[in-house]
């Protein structure tokens, strides 16, 4: 595209590319619905109103919006490659999305993101990325690297790296940390944004963070929380995703004078998730059955994400924008009956359109270095108390309890009856094996074990069990599968999802994907569990900056005290 051309058809002088005729335009800058005609050249937006075109569309009185954008989303968490993950949500109205590859960044750093910038660049949709700030998320954990501002530096001026990472060691930005502030220099040097993650963080720690230059947040779990945030001049992503889910606690904060600040956000949203319920697009409706206004909803997925990260013509329907845009018949209830995106159709009424090319995902790089015969679960009882990881239903938090050691042969071992299941984190990007072993409630299996390679953030293999015959198998399969998702029972496999991807994504349609995770559910409640998504609290389980207790591969972390504890009390 020339702006020569894009002005010329825009004045009238030459025929626009397409012209959809009769719609009425969601206008997210002014609030309004407009009955006009869209004239695209080029994949832009040229102008309105009629005028001559090689194609027509009749709209017949249908909405237009603005393409929807998810302002924070780690890819990995659909479990699918960013092929698959764009050809399930671009019929849903997402043509952006801004990206954290915090968790292939922590199994194969640079490599990492530079697969997912790769993997990104001729698909139909945009794909814009922020650099991960966290690898590793903590010292208490072994990541596949540990990346620096000065490895980072080459990627910061990417032009779709539009950002640093949600900033998760916040300690070490309200202390001053020098590796810390060294990344947060890198971006404003840059003149890119600093996105933050901050759960909790109030009064002066607050104001501290914020002064170092982070600029959004979308950890709120309050409307006090997001509201003392905004005062301070934070943006806040309002999420929902698959594990949290916080619109209805924050919806008090979209008002007239706060909208322009605020956007949504799915963070982490599973397959099951995106095929049933659907992306941004189930947000905005959310928002509306809620009480938001259709065009304030609409503008908190298109507009404010587009400007906040300064987004090059995105965002909006108007002269000189991208020509993204979705099609719906009922503003109150906005669901994609086509989607254009660059000026192309490429999806009606839920379906890709078979012209839409799609390149086949990369093959990945080798992320599996464990040796099945170094494991070893066993534990020497030494002390007549354990701490225990206790899991909160619904919640990734979790509360640091106590028990009477389960004493066999002198060894600590896994009691269901007590629903007292042993835990262990192996390490997997570096061949130590190392391994972090502790017990949990709340799991609720009577036999056999689940493993996975998807355990935040650092993403070694984690696996809970009733038996430690059965968490060798579980781990084994795991790693013969190059990474992915196991339910063992009596040493055979009954269910598992090969992620070959980093271990943390398949190639796979995410149908397939679905499918197979439902299978993974189906095995581990035949196994006892209740849990609505047994793998997905696992995963979390591995995660060190949540309170309050976790594990790792080098053990126990206190979070609250930001140390590692002993699994034994003494």
């Amino acid at each position: 595209m020339t702006m020569e051309h894009l002005i010329a058809v825009a004045r009238g002088d030459q025929p626009a590319d397409l012209l959809l005729r009769n719609g009425k335009v969601v206008n997210v800058y002014s609030g309004e619905i407009m009955e006009m005609d869209i004239a695209v050249a080029a994949g832009h937006v040229a102008g309105f109103g009629p005028r001559s075109a090689l194609s027509e569309v009749d709209l017949q009185g249908r909405c237009v919006a603005p393409g929807f954008i998810d302002a924070h989303v780690h890819i990995e968490s659909a479990m699918a490659s960013p092929t698959e993950f764009a050809r399930a949500v671009l019929p849903r109205g997402t043509t952006t999305v801004v990206a954290d590859p915090h968790e292939i960044a922590n199994v194969l750093g640079l490599a990492g993101i530079e697969y997912m910038l790769q993997s990104t660049a001729s698909l139909p949709m945009q794909f814009f990325f922020t650099l991960s700030s966290c690898v590793p998320a903590t010292s208490m954990e072994t990541a596949g690297a540990a990346l620096t501002a000065e490895a980072l530096a080459p990627l910061m001026l990417h032009p779709r790296v539009v950002a640093l990472a949600e900033m998760m060691n916040f300690p070490g930005v309200i202390q001053g940390d020098p590796s810390v502030m060294a990344k947060i220099r890198l971006a404003r040097d840059a003149r890119k944004r600093v996105d933050g993650h901050a759960p909790g963080v109030q009064g002066p720690s607050l104001d501290a963070y914020i002064a170092a230059g982070v600029a959004s947040d979308h950890e709120c779990i309050t409307a006090a929380e997001a509201m003392e945030k905004l005062r301070r001049g934070m943006h806040i992503m309002i999420r929902e995703g698959t594990g949290a889910k916080n619109m209805a606690a924050l919806l008090d904060i979209i008002q007239p004078a706060t909208a322009h600040r605020l956007m949504w956000c799915t963070d982490d949203r599973h397959p099951h998730d995106i095929l049933a319920e659907g992306h941004i697009d189930a947000m905005v409706r959310q928002a509306i059955r809620l009480g938001v206004a259709p065009h304030l909803a609409i503008r908190l997925a298109t507009l404010n994400p587009a400007t906040y990260f300064g987004l090059p013509r995105t965002g909006a329907i108007a002269p000189g924008q991208r020509a993204d845009m979705v099609v719906f018949s009922r503003l109150e209830d906005p669901v994609a009956e086509a989607v254009y995106a660059g000026g192309q159709r490429v999806a009606e009424d839920g379906r890709l359109l078979e012209t839409v090319d799609f390149p086949d995902p990369i093959p990945p790089a080798p992320a599996m270095h464990v040796d099945p015969a170094a494991l070893d679960f066993r534990v020497t009882a030494a002390g007549p108390r354990i701490r225990v990881i206790e899991i909160v239903p619904g919640q990734i938090v979790t509360r640091q309890g106590q028990a009477a050691t389960p004493v066999a042969d002198g060894r600590a071992v896994a009691d269901p009856d007590r629903d007292l299941l042993k835990i262990a984190v192996v390490e997997r990007h570096r061949g130590t094996a190392r391994t972090g072993i502790g017990f949990v409630q709340g799991m609720g299996l009577r036999r056999g074990a689940i493993a996975s390679s998807v355990a935040h953030d650092a993403h070694n293999i984690i696996v809970v069990g009733a038996r430690d015959d059965d968490m060798h198998a579980a781990v084994s399969h795991v790693v013969d599968m190059q990474g992915g998702l196991a339910v063992v029972a009596d040493g055979k496999v009954l269910a598992s999802l090969a992620l070959p991807i980093a271990g943390l994504m398949s190639p796979k349609p995410i149908r397939w994907i679905q499918e197979q995770l439902t299978g993974l559910t189906r095995a581990a409640r035949d196994l006892g569990t209740s849990l609505p998504d047994p793998f997905m609290t696992l995963s979390f389980l591995a995660l060190p900056v949540i309170p309050e207790l976790k594990i790792t591969d080098r053990g126990l972390v206190d979070v609250d005290r930001f140390e590692p504890v002993d699994l034994f009390v003494r």
